[in-house]
């Protein structure tokens, strides 16, 4: 395995690109060394492989698994041309065709939510209190992509109507939504001392909406980075930017907000992806089993 990431640093793959690859070839190893009995390299075979896909695909989303399958086939490519194996049977081997039923999206329970507001509203750092309370109301008010967030202008705020416009660059399509009144209040508390730290920095002509302490645009990684340390601080494992957007979709649809609007605020091509989150959050399946007649019933038993 050292050897093919030799390979890849040799062709200038890029060093996040690396981790990950060596990352998947680790979690197949690992998997390899738990069968029995234990396979040698080059007998390694179609059901291995096959097993392995089929477990690494369990509750993962199509993009996790298209990465797995592309890995392997570079890692069997590479074995074939160092004559491990005749042939490389991940070239034509596909990935399994995915449930939606078997991911369903992770939710922040409203005690979490407070525990990291309480992270973030107790930095050490002045600025990066308003800064990380305002990117979390807008997360979870809006349920928007990391992309989108960063991508987001000081002119994508309107404060008359209280919304936030997207750009279209992953649905080809603008939208408009409105942040909920306690989001704008954290977003409004935060441009005062944006702008203190553009002035200071002497950046003034910078029009990204979220800016770091430098007064340099957030980039995805350090918003991602951000999330994780303020997870820490707040004492919960496993949380990731994207829980906010999983979060606010399950939230809107228990609150009893229609699906077909709550596609309109995530901005789901598809209304399918939206619809999985009822797995999650149905306020009328409950009702409705509230008005079955077995509750007559065994309230007359009851009595």
């Amino acid at each position: 395995m050292d050897r093919y990431l030799r390979e890849g640093e040799a062709r200038g793959l890029a060093a996040a690109t690396l981790a990950r690859r060596r990352g998947e070839l680790d979690r197949w190893g690992a998997w390899m060394k738990r069968r029995r009995p234990l396979p040698r390299l080059e007998a390694i075979g179609p059901p291995d492989l096959i097993a392995y896909v089929r477990a690494r695909s369990a509750f993962h989303a199509k993009s996790t698994v298209a990465g797995t399958m592309s890995e392997m086939r570079g890692m069997g490519e590479f074995l074939v041309r160092e004559g491990i194996w005749p042939s490389n049977p991940l070239r034509w081997l596909q990935g399994p065709r995915l449930d939606s039923r078997m991911r369903v999206p992770r939710r922040l329970g409203a005690g979490q939510m407070e525990r990291l507001w309480r992270a973030a509203s107790t930095h050490r750092s002045p600025y990066h209190r308003r800064l990380w309370t305002a990117v979390l109301g807008v997360l979870y008010g809006t349920g928007l992509r990391r992309g989108e967030l960063v991508r987001l202008e000081l002119s994508s705020w309107d404060r008359r109507e209280g919304v936030l416009e997207l750009d279209g660059r992953k649905t080809r399509r603008v939208r408009r939504v409105p942040l909920p009144a306690l989001a704008a209040q954290c977003l409004e508390a935060y441009l005062p001392v944006r702008q203190q730290q553009l002035e200071r920095h002497g950046r003034l002509g910078q029009r990204a909406l979220f800016v770091s302490a430098a007064g340099e645009r957030l980039s995805a990684t350090s918003v991602s980075g951000a999330i994780g340390r303020l997870s820490r601080r707040a004492g919960l494992a496993g949380v990731t930017l994207h829980a906010f957007r999983h979060s606010c979709a399950s939230d809107l649809l228990e609150s009893g907000v229609g699906v077909a609007h709550v596609q309109q605020i995530l901005g789901h091509q598809v209304l399918a992806t939206t619809v999985r989150y009822l797995q999650v959050a149905d306020p009328h399946r409950h009702a409705a089993m509230a008005l079955h007649p077995i509750n007559d019933w065994l309230a007359q038993e009851a009595a």
